[in-house]
């Protein structure tokens, strides 16, 4: 599918027509390269990824005969990008929405039903008195949210600070709030610290409801009672979301572009006539000169990529904090139908405050329908359960070898479970080292800046997950914007 061949040859262009290099191969370098070959049939555009895939964070693996998911496993439906993408590769036919979407949060000592929240803003008091997820101290202090006059933390989000989303829900809510619902769900996503997470940038559906008065329990109250939509929240690929890059590099092959794994580009510098990239090893460099360059590595690379070329910028990427994680994906015997495995639900949230390593479990045999009858119909019948640890500063977690890291997790979900779980047929652990972007309070007017700065160069673009959302259809949306980008400018690059 893809070429892992030898870098270009020192000073080489590939042809006559104009050239762009997009540096990363993962969703939104592919989605960057798709858009400017849509947009401009004659470019000649290379793909390069260090790595042996494309892909990315969407990666498929074999667990107990089965190929599952070992990164992301979803996609936001509601938002377009993602599904028409693999509606458009082929692989519209294959959409699927979760079995069951009933989550729940491993909370002092027992499973618990999430309340009804807008992204962890209780919108219903009931519900979150049933759930037993806060103490008679936390809940008092959460069900007198409504009676609270403002706050000094609004008082700052109304003069335009950005603060972090854990310092609002708590100066309303309580701590409690914080540390039993709003960390789970947004642990879930970033892998990062509610209070050190931009309000602006992490949860826009939180700040809108601080225009809707003072009481934020009223306002998600007022959200909640909208009629629901008809249209499904998430969707998955039957087969794996893994499947779409290597759907999105084979329809950019028959589009003329080459996509080449295996390239780690270590430079980028200006020439006369656009730049260069410099690539192998170090004593034995080699260059590919190109028109434009697209820049689809995360935050870090990236700053060390336009060093040279754009040091202010470069520094502000370079402050953008990762969280390094895991996900272990395991195969439990099952029956043909896996009845007996006690698994209700999609799975689990964790609190941190539970100081437990799993921070989610994903029932996968029950949540996706395809996993269920691939692992029913294996040639040994499994039940697939993932799990994911890490969070940002807790590195020391993962910083065990494989076999202590899945009797870890058995341990945990054992106990979450509260019965033994049947035997474990096989186990896969996968490390995403640095793989989720933190956006502090004021990250939205970081990369307005990057990206003021970006413009300022004709023939350059970034984009990623560092930037607009860690999504699959944020990153897609990101790289397109950058192709864009470079498109509304060729008059200066593309000669």
């Amino acid at each position: 599918m893809t070429d892992p061949g030898p870098a270009w040859q020192p000073a080489v262009r590939p042809g006559p027509r104009p050239v762009v290099a997009v540096v990363g191969g993962g969703i939104a370098g592919l989605s960057a390269a798709r858009r400017l070959l849509l947009g401009r049939p004659d470019l000649d555009v290379v793909v390069l990824d260090a790595a042996d895939r494309v892909g990315g964070k969407l990666r498929l693996a074999e667990v107990g005969g089965v190929e599952v998911d070992v990164g992301a496993e979803s996609l936001l439906f509601r938002r377009p990008e993602a599904v028409d993408l693999a509606r458009e590769v082929g692989l519209g036919d294959d959409l699927e929405h979760p079995a069951t979407y009933a989550a729940r949060v491993w909370s002092r000592g027992a499973r618990r039903p999430l309340p009804r929240s807008v992204m962890g803003v209780p919108g219903d008091q009931a519900s979150l008195e049933e759930s037993g997820l806060l103490s008679a101290e936390g809940l008092r202090r959460a069900l007198a949210e409504p009676d609270l006059p403002e706050t000094d933390v609004e008082r700052l989000i109304a003069a335009g600070e950005d603060v972090g989303v854990g310092e609002l829900v708590a100066a309303r809510f309580g701590d409690e709030v914080v540390d039993r619902l709003l960390e789970p769900l947004l642990g879930g996503v970033y892998a990062g610290e509610a209070r050190r997470l931009s309000l602006r940038a992490c949860t826009p559906q939180v700040l809108a409801l601080t225009d809707q008065g003072t009481s934020l329990t009223a306002a998600a109250a007022s959200v909640l009672a909208a009629p629901a939509s008809q249209v499904p929240v998430f969707a998955g690929l039957r087969g794996g979301v893994g499947r779409l890059p290597a759907a999105l590099a084979a329809d950019l092959q028959r589009r003329g572009a080459t996509v080449r794994t295996g390239v780690t580009v270590r430079e980028v510098t200006r020439t006369p006539s656009g730049f260069r990239l410099t690539t192998g090893p170090a004593p034995a460099p080699e260059h590919l000169d190109v028109d434009a360059v697209v820049l689809a590595t995360p935050a870090t690379p990236s700053s060390r990529l336009l060093a040279h070329l754009l040091p202010s910028a470069a520094g502000a990427l370079g402050g953008i904090a990762y969280a390094s994680s895991a996900v272990v994906t395991f195969a439990l015997e099952a029956g043909s139908d896996g009845a007996d495995v006690p698994l209700e639900g999609s799975g689990f949230l964790v609190p941190p405050v539970e100081g437990r390593l799993v921070k989610a479990a994903t029932f996968s045999r029950r949540k996706w329908s395809w996993v269920h009858e691939a692992g029913a119909t294996a040639d040994r019948p499994v039940a697939l359960i993932r799990v994911s640890v890490g969070r940002v500063g807790e590195e020391h977690h993962l910083q065990v070898d494989d076999e202590q890291l899945v009797r870890r997790c058995l341990v945990d979900l054992t106990a979450a479970l509260g019965a033994p779980l049947p035997a474990v047929v096989d186990a896969r652990v996968t490390r995403w080292g640095g793989g989720l972007p933190q956006y502090a309070p004021g990250h939205l007017d970081l990369v307005a800046s990057v990206r003021d700065q970006v413009a300022g160069v004709a023939g350059l673009a970034v984009c990623g997950a560092a930037y607009d959302g860690v999504g699959v259809p944020a990153c897609i949306a990101s790289g397109t914007r950058a192709a864009e980008a470079l498109l509304a400018d060729a008059a200066q690059w593309a000669t």
